[in-house]
């Protein structure tokens, strides 16, 4: 009888351990997948790039690619944390023809004054898809965690895709399709290519706090002084306020967009965004002069009470200085963001936006952003003071300086 009993006990004891190695090996096997069972790979997020961000009707680089299932893999060995990042504020862009230098000099100036992350969305001719790409890849790495960005191929309506793409400028019209491509962006930043941020993106994406119920849009007006504005001087069409606005740097509740019924001269019932474009397009295209800008000023003109208009200082601009001295904002507490429309970065004829433009451009990443483009800056404006817009060029550095001050501390915390 204890011959049989000894018999038991070793047999239990024998289960309880494999029992306990069993559970071990599925305990430490579930770990290792989660904690939720065996599931398919998902490729973590890479600083400078999100997943799927080229368009799928974009060209492929197979070279960009390698380097980014490497950069992929190196994220996996590093691992990381599990709190959920901040959201981001949303930068959109249109780049065609010979824009691609001067796009990347204003997404420059956003990444480095910039505090929250930032999502670009840049709409690019497929031809520029990769030059986009290598470039924002080879930008360091304490930059490239500031932001993520995806390319989209340019897209129209197909109906009417010539028209629109010739209308103004090459590719200009897109902006008034975003709504419609980033259906799941709640909020955007529409800026031109020809744009610099001398402050944070920040401080234009809080305007979007300060919209009322109604308010879907918000942009600068196309000029503060009627005795030399265009719009209400030239203009063969209806027009927002006093003087129109300028549609440069445009900021978008593109859910309200989506929804809203717009008032309009066509018919006696609202309609929505995307069937209000091309009726319009055919109504006045015979009597608009800046394309796309154009029809939003006659969309707005229509329905003033969706648009919130935000100081000149957000859209300094040639005209603001070439006859004298003409935005009040500006003077008294700097420029936000300068616009180098007319093509001033590239020519002679306003040095003083061309020296802000090469400044930024030739700007090392992590040099001292003092001695390295501050100082020289001020030296080059110096030089300008024989031009209106060169005698204003304290308003050029005033706000710049202020932003210029943070970027050491974010480099030294960002290595």
């Amino acid at each position: 009888m204890r011959r049989y009993i000894r018999a038991l006990m070793l047999c239990t004891v024998f289960a309880v351990f494999s029992g306990v190695y069993v559970y071990s090996k599925l305990f430490y096997s579930d770990l290792s997948l989660g904690g939720n069972g065996p599931r398919g790979f998902i490729p973590p997020r890479v600083p400078g790039i999100r997943r799927g961000a080229v368009d799928k009707t974009g060209p492929q680089s197979p070279h960009w690619y390698n380097r980014y299932i490497m950069r992929q893999r190196g994220q996996v060995e590093a691992g990381g944390g599990s709190v959920q990042p901040e959201a981001p504020m949303h930068l959109a862009v249109v780049a065609c023809g010979e824009r691609l230098e001067e796009t990347l000099t204003m997404i420059k100036s956003a990444v480095l004054f910039s505090i929250k992350h930032l999502q670009l969305h840049i709409f690019a001719e497929d031809q520029l898809h990769t030059s986009f790409m290598e470039a924002l890849q080879s930008w360091p790495g304490f930059i490239r965690s500031r932001f993520n960005y995806t390319v989209y191929s340019i897209s129209f309506p197909s109906e009417n895709a010539a028209e629109w793409k010739k209308l103004f400028k090459p590719c200009a019209s897109q902006r008034l399709f975003l709504p419609l491509i980033l259906k799941d962006i709640d909020s955007v930043v529409y800026v031109d290519s020809d744009i610099l941020f001398l402050q944070p993106v920040d401080r234009l994406w809080a305007f979007l706090t300060r919209f009322n119920s109604s308010q879907l849009a918000a942009m600068a007006p196309e000029h503060e002084e009627p005795r030399i504005a265009w719009y209400n001087r030239f203009a063969r069409h209806p027009y927002y306020g006093k003087t129109g606005i300028n549609s440069g740097v445009m900021l978008m509740n593109m859910t309200r967009m989506r929804s809203m019924f717009f008032k309009n001269d066509m018919t006696s019932v609202g309609l929505r965004w995307e069937e209000l474009l091309m009726p319009l397009l055919q109504k006045y295209k015979l009597n608009i002069t800046w394309g796309d800008q154009d029809l939003l000023n006659i969309i707005f003109h229509h329905n003033p009470e969706c648009l919130l208009e935000f100081p000149c200082m957000w859209n300094y601009r040639p005209d603001h200085c070439i006859y004298g001295s003409n935005c009040a904002s500006a003077e008294e507490d700097g420029i936000n963001i300068l616009h180098g429309n007319r093509g001033v970065y590239h020519d002679h004829k306003q040095p003083a936006f061309r020296a802000v433009y090469e400044a930024i451009r030739k700007y090392p990443f992590g040099a001292d952003p003092l001695t390295s483009l501050l100082d020289p800056l001020e030296e080059q404006l110096l030089t300008t003071t024989h031009t209106y817009c060169g005698k204003s060029h304290p308003l050029l550095t005033k706000r710049l300086a202020h932003s210029l001050a943070n970027i050491n501390r974010k480099s030294s915390a960002g290595r």
